[in-house]
């Protein structure tokens, strides 16, 4: 099987002839105290049919119960260096969710840092919960369930860098998957997903266009994107924009999301390069005529520091809108927020912009996801320099 982008993206219904609302959003402050904020995941913790948020801070494994955002501590100081990454989803059909954490965060140490954990629940989620540490790659970074197969959930961690490397030079990226054994505290089976990459800073999730039961991965890192899925349970990957590694002025991708402009157009949105100041997005053909080159346009080249990116239909357009969050970590006179564009037409020729977050926050990471059973994406968002996490209640009519 020949592995392609179009053949792994999206499987979910899409319809354009939905009803266009105006955006529209306020802002919830959840927590005005965390320390910093790497990531974020939205899930159900106890199965009360309401999804929470959960937050890697500093020191901290936590989750804010919805509705009233109230804070339960699951975890802290696993390690002597920072948390960096959180996974949560049901894995196992029981309305909870099931969490993993990255940690010892050191990106200046290619050998010794990174740590994986799997976290076992106690009867009462709001107690902490019991850390299982697995085997970890150097500089653990990013981590996200993935459905494999039918009723199969392997948890998928990107390391930033290849262990030894310098200054992204050395052997590529080992992005592992572990199969999680019926009892959490025996040995974790791995099998790596690729490692021919470098400087692989975040990756996509979704779902196969030839069979909803199973999803696929997309990886952003200097060469491009990587794509990969599970074939008669074998892993198969390939790059998909190679050239990215032999052209200075498209210096790979820090942040990827996958979505769609219309019935046979895909869109990849990325944050270019790493940690950069370039939202980018390309269209594909999906399935009609021959021209399935990536065809890549630039929204905005002004973001300092951009770190957060999610893709998804927040206003009933019937095609997918881009939402960015910068943090300017380097400069701290620069302006930091959240952006949301939206494409005026299928070809995505035409966008408007519509600021989310005016310099109130530094933003690390972003999810979306209907908090509050609207059928509207909210967007949730964890701050850096601004120590904060906030929900911004899709308001749009």
């Amino acid at each position: 099987m020949k592995v392609t982008l179009i053949s792994l993206i999206l499987s979910v219904g899409f319809s354009m002839q939905a009803q266009e609302m105006a955006p529209m959003f306020h802002a919830e402050d959840v927590d005005t105290k965390i320390e910093i904020g790497y990531g974020l995941a939205v899930a159900d913790v106890q199965g009360d049919g309401k999804p929470d948020i959960l937050l890697a801070d500093k020191t901290q494994i936590v989750w804010y119960e919805n509705p009233a955002w109230t804070k339960h501590i699951i975890a802290e100081n696993l390690t002597k260096h920072d948390n960096v990454c959180i996974a949560a989803r049901d894995i196992d059909g029981d309305g909870k969710c099931e969490i993993a954490v990255g940690a010892e965060w050191n990106p200046g140490d290619t050998v010794n840092s990174g740590a994986v954990f799997y976290l076992i629940p106690p009867t009462d989620r709001t107690q902490k919960w019991e850390p299982v540490k697995l085997h970890a790659e150097p500089t653990t970074h990013r981590m996200k369930w993935v459905k494999r197969s039918e009723g199969r959930f392997d948890l998928v961690v990107v390391p930033l860098h290849g262990k030894g490397n310098v200054k992204g030079e050395g052997d590529g990226v080992k992005v592992l998957a572990y199969q999680r054994p019926a009892n959490p505290k025996d040995e974790w089976k791995t099998e790596v997903v690729c490692n021919d990459m470098h400087m692989t800073h975040n990756f996509d999730v979704v779902p196969r266009l030839d069979d909803s039961q199973r999803e696929a991965l997309v990886i952003g890192g200097l060469e491009g994107l990587t794509t990969a899925i599970w074939e008669k349970d074998k892993l198969l990957s390939k790059h998909s924009l190679e050239h990215y590694a032999y052209k200075p002025e498209l210096p790979g991708i820090g942040e990827v999301r996958l979505g769609k402009l219309g019935v046979d157009k895909l869109m990849v949105a990325s944050i270019e390069p790493m940690h950069g100041n370039t939202l980018a997005f390309y269209t594909i053909n999906n399935g009609k005529g021959d021209n399935t080159t990536p065809q890549r346009s630039v929204l905005d080249d002004t973001l300092a520091d951009g770190h957060a990116l999610a893709v998804g239909d927040l206003l009933g357009l019937g095609r997918d809108q881009i939402v960015v969050g910068w943090r300017a970590a380097q400069n701290k006179l620069d302006k930091v927020g959240i952006k949301l564009f939206i494409p005026n037409n299928e070809a995505g020729s035409e966008w408007k912009l519509y600021l989310i977050d005016d310099n109130t926050m530094a933003c690390e990471d972003l999810a979306l996801a209907d908090l509050n059973g609207d059928g509207k994406l909210d967007i949730i968002a964890s701050g850096r320099r601004t120590k904060n996490v906030k929900v911004y209640w899709n308001d749009a009519k």
